[in-house]
């Protein structure tokens, strides 16, 4: 996607339906426009102004008609968001008066900006890096502490200086094979000593690693941990989902097979979205359209990362016995609900045999009605997900373009240290050692990122950001 530096881009930078808005104005006559707009009662003029200073004024038509009251900030270039002059323009939230604003903006000489315009011209400003700039966008989608932590943590640079330091690594001991090959007359002649190599191929080997694998957290934690409610009908699937949700999303009835399709939604505990899935009832039925749900059930049970299995009764092993061949791989909390009624039995299990080789299935007694004991649930919930506490100087990768390029570097990075293992020569090995450099490249940008990539990116961002 082609952009002209020599224009202005204009576009309001928040939400509509607030009190205040900001309209956002970049560019080579960011501030020339707007001061043609502008009115001071002191008289100045904001193409005087220094930069980082705001204004109070009005704004005017060409017919001398008052827009708004406003407040003006001016940032000159290259000290500004996008590296350009820009002027940030605070007026009155009213639709009528954001489109009046731009509208005359617009006759002065801006374009309406395109989406995620503002932080593309940084990027190719040099203010921000290709990750940082896509930390822009979580930031702005972050619906938990979790994911605005991994979002700040990247938008501060603590993935790109990590992937600097792998990257200053591998280019030293690229450097020093080529430089081999230089000399490749003296056949005795050694510069990158191979055990030195071996040494730091493997740890960027694991660094890299550790990196791609915590896209597994990331994503998890950028979407939501999924968790399939399942079990027989009306054990209370649908009551205990609503009171997870803290709504009335399902529907509620002491009918057999009342919830015929799935039903989602998510919350948060300690911090963590998990998405929750209620299913339909489990039994053998002739009907059609409850068959259909059934097998809905099954297939949602294949996406959960954890399996809430609702009985009404303590589970017998048989019961537990078919679950956990269904859930294998899962986690699976057990939970016996309807503790206020008194045909539920007392059991003080605590736990029920899962699959071999996995941990037990702990098991929770509770009233979904009378929302009884949901705090332990929901404890339990929590340390099912076993996600890491996150900070703000975390590296979690949660983008899937950064998680391909780490999976592609990690296997040059492999062959690297396979090469070294047999033998190669440096010429081959520095093959595999750039191709790697060049996958992490990739992830902050630079002049192998394709015309392609940086529009599909920044095509999903918001008009003004």
């Amino acid at each position: 996607m082609a952009y002209l530096f020599d224009d202005t881009i204009c576009a309001l930078a928040t939400a509509t339906g607030g009190a205040m808005a900001t309209i956002r104005v970049s560019g080579s006559q960011a501030i020339t426009f707007t001061d043609a707009l502008f009115i001071s009662p002191t008289g100045h003029r904001l193409v005087d102004a220094r930069s980082h200073t705001a204004h109070y004024g009005t704004l005017q038509g060409d017919d001398g008609e008052v827009l708004d009251d406003v407040v003006v900030t001016v940032m000159r270039g290259p000290h500004s968001y996008t590296g350009e002059d820009t002027t940030e323009v605070s007026c009155h939230g009213s639709r009528y008066i954001i489109t009046l604003i731009l509208h005359a903006l617009i006759k002065k000489g801006c374009r309406q900006a395109l989406p995620g315009e503002f932080t593309q011209r940084a990027f190719l400003n040099g203010k921000l890096d290709l990750s940082q700039a896509e930390a822009v966008a979580d930031l702005i989608s972050a619906t938990n502490s979790a994911t605005h932590k991994m979002a700040l943590s990247q938008l501060r640079g603590n993935f790109s200086h990590e992937l600097g330091v792998l990257r200053d690594e591998l280019l030293r001991l690229t450097s020093l094979l080529e430089l081999e090959l230089d000399f490749s007359d003296h056949e005795d002649l050694e510069f990158a000593d191979r055990s030195e190599l071996m040494d730091i191929a493997q740890s960027t080997e694991q660094r890299i690693r550790q990196l791609a694998h915590s896209f597994e957290t990331g994503n998890a934690l950028r979407q939501g941990i999924a968790v399939a409610i399942i079990g027989k009908t009306n054990v209370g699937k649908s009551t205990l989902l609503n009171r997870l949700l803290h709504d009335d999303k399902a529907i509620v009835s002491d009918i057999h097979g009342t919830t015929r399709d799935v039903i989602e939604d998510t919350t948060q505990i300690h911090g963590i979205t998990f998405r929750f899935i209620d299913t339909a009832g489990i039994r053998a039925t002739t009907d059609t359209v409850e068959q259909l749900g059934i097998e809905r059930t099954y297939k949602k049970l294949d996406e959960a990362t954890i399996v809430l299995w609702l009985t009404d009764a303590p589970p017998s092993a048989e019961e537990a016995e078919e679950i956990a061949q269904r859930t294998e791989g899962k986690k699976v909390i057990a939970i016996v609900n309807k503790t206020d009624l008194a045909s539920v039995p007392y059991d003080p299990t605590t736990t029920l045999p899962h699959a071999e080789g996995q941990a037990p299935i702990p098991v929770v007694r509770i009233s979904a009605k009378h929302d009884t004991d949901l705090s332990a649930l929901e404890e339990a919930l929590y340390h099912a997900a076993d996600i890491p506490e996150v900070t703000q100087n975390d590296v979690i990768v949660t983008n899937a373009r950064h998680y391909e390029a780490l999976v592609n570097a990690h296997a040059d990075i492999e062959a690297v240290i396979n090469g070294l293992y047999n033998g190669l020569s440096g010429d081959l090995l520095s093959e595999d050692l750039r191709s790697a450099i060049n996958h992490l490249a990739t992830i902050v940008g630079g002049d192998i990122t394709p015309d392609e990539t940086l529009g599909n990116i920044f095509s999903h961002f918001c008009v003004g950001k």
